[in-house]
């Protein structure tokens, strides 16, 4: 189960995520994102379980330039390890 808690002040629309981010919810999180803010926070201090379609998720928010904060170590690294598999397979391809 995910919860999902937004403040908006100003230009900053913070959502704290608590519960388990899987798959079928990421559709809820980026909805709840959709707003004319110039920075979105999404805090991950009370995430307890995440699937590899959220951390993957995650990383796609990162990119959007949407700030990660209290993000548990075990999801952080999780997030590493795709980055670094992605750039491997990436340049495997090259070759």
């Amino acid at each position: 189960m995910l919860r999902i808690e937004k403040e908006s002040e100003g230009c900053v629309t913070r959502l704290l995520l608590s519960g388990r981010i899987q798959s079928d919810r990421i559709a809820y999180i980026r909805s709840a994102m959709n707003d004319s803010s110039a920075h979105k926070i999404l805090d991950l201090s009370e995430v307890t379980l995440v699937d590899v379609a959220a951390v993957r998720f995650l990383i796609s928010c990162e990119k959007e330039g949407i700030e990660l904060v209290e993000c548990p170590p075990y999801v952080h690294e999780w997030m590493l390890r795709e980055c670094a598999e992605g750039v491997e397979l990436g340049s495997s391809n090259a070759t």
